[in-house]
């Protein structure tokens, strides 16, 4: 971890990701080749980069895979699947508090408001293969039921048997998704953005994944939602004295382990803190399975400054604008928010590592990296609604307000526009 001031911190900046190229001819190919050839592409694909040799192997799960997931899970997931549960709960609770309603305005003769409706296909990708994340499915499904999408439908890497992930089967089927396509990579988000014979084209692509898929969100955008380009993960730790040094340690440890890219920054009003809590890293890091990536991390991307008051620490939050931001100090939980204007999720004190959000108590763990969070927000249920604004107006307010409407099209040099309004003037004055 470097060591660095104040005055060199203010200006660091994390560049937003952009398209590699090495990948850029690949993910066109595979997108184009999809939108050409529906399935058959997708299948192709499928068996090239996840190896799947299974010569019955279909884009659906049979009603046989199924009852083969439940009966697993029931068998050897049933406690983790109780957690999952539990965990789906609190998001359904905190996310249900971001539903939005239609407004409607009367005034002197007109009616206007906005329609909050909720779009009508979300396609949701999962990693798979190997890693699956169950605490992903539920951040990006539940907040698209509480939005009211009425399709939502789950695509996700096989493994080389053809299979998925049981618990992820099971789940899909306790959270109401519709459908679930086993598919991954560049050609999963090609099938939603542009449907094949079986899979739909969705409205909405959200989910993380790996360079492919991000290349191709960048490259669909525009003819289907998503919800953003991920980068790797990012952590803001901003303590004084009356933080723990060993459990920060942990957290900038746990924040590193994603991938060696990550990038943490370790904030203090007290150079003592900073020094325990890198002691503290040294000691944690040969027990950690992952410490190579961990290690790696802190190395190349990790930062440590020590600031003169906590007006400093708040200002280098606000233009770094991190993904998570932990606060351990001594002030009011109210003046540390109001201190924060840039930051993707905030974790208040010492009792408040981000694992507890991203598995259990309730916000979004889908959150804006690379300084995004400046202008964006984490995934919730207003990503899969839209608005739209509607209008009706009566005679009277024509007559009334007609001469100021027409004057400011013509003066535009748009004279439609300014007939239109004048020959129905004209026709209530009759």
């Amino acid at each position: 971890m470097k060591i660095m001031d104040y005055s060199s911190m203010l200006s660091y900046k994390r560049s937003v990701a952009q398209i590699d190229r090495k990948y850029l001819e690949t993910v066109s190919e595979i997108l184009e080749n999809v939108r050409k050839e529906g399935d058959k592409a997708v299948l192709d694909y499928t068996k090239k980069f996840d190896r799947v040799e299974s010569a019955d192997f279909k884009l659906t799960l049979s009603e046989e895979e199924k009852q083969e997931a439940r009966e697993v899970v029931n068998r050897d997931y049933q406690q983790i699947l109780v957690y999952f549960l539990s965990a789906a709960e609190n998001i359904r609770q905190y996310h249900s508090r971001q539903k939005q309603e239609s407004w409607f305005y009367q005034k002197d003769g007109c009616f206007t408001g906005q329609l909050t409706v909720p779009i009508q296909k979300a396609g949701v990708y999962i990693p798979g293969g190997m890693a699956f994340y169950p605490s992903t499915l539920l951040m990006n499904v539940i907040p698209a039921k509480i939005a009211g999408v009425p399709e939502i439908y789950v695509i996700t890497p096989p493994r080389e048997n053809g299979k998925i992930n049981p618990l992820l089967i099971v789940l899909c089927e306790k959270l109401g998704v519709t459908q679930v396509f086993k598919a991954g990579g560049a050609q999963a988000i090609a099938a939603f953005t542009f449907g094949t014979e079986t899979i739909p084209k969705v409205n909405k692509i959200t989910g993380p994944g790996n360079t492919y898929v991000a290349t191709a969100k960048r490259l669909i955008m525009g003819q289907v939602g998503i919800d953003a380009i991920a980068g790797s993960s990012e952590v803001v730790l901003f303590a004084d004295d009356s933080a723990n040094p060993e459990w920060a340690a942990v957290d900038l440890c746990a924040q590193s382990e994603h991938t060696s890219d990550n990038t943490s920054i370790l904030i203090s009003t007290s150079r003592k803190f900073i020094d325990d809590t890198l002691k503290e890293v040294e000691k944690l890091l040969p027990a950690l399975p992952r410490k190579d990536i961990i290690q790696k991390s802190l190395e190349e991307n990790a930062f440590a400054v020590c600031v003169d008051n906590f007006e400093q620490g708040f200002e280098l939050i606000n233009r770094i604008a991190p993904e998570h931001v932990e606060v351990i100090l001594d002030l009011d939980t109210q003046e540390i928010l109001a201190n924060i204007h840039n930051a993707g999720a905030v974790f208040i004190g010492n009792w408040t590592p981000v694992a507890v959000s991203d598995y259990y108590a309730g916000p979004n763990h889908v959150i804006p990296t690379n300084g995004t969070a400046a202008f964006s927000s984490p995934l919730g249920v207003y990503d899969f609604v839209k608005h739209t604004s509607f209008l009706s107006v009566s005679e009277n307010y024509i007559r009334g307000n007609g001469n100021e409407i027409a004057a400011m099209a013509e003066f535009e040099g748009l004279s439609a526009h300014a007939l239109s309004v004048k020959k129905r003037m004209k026709g209530a004055k009759q």
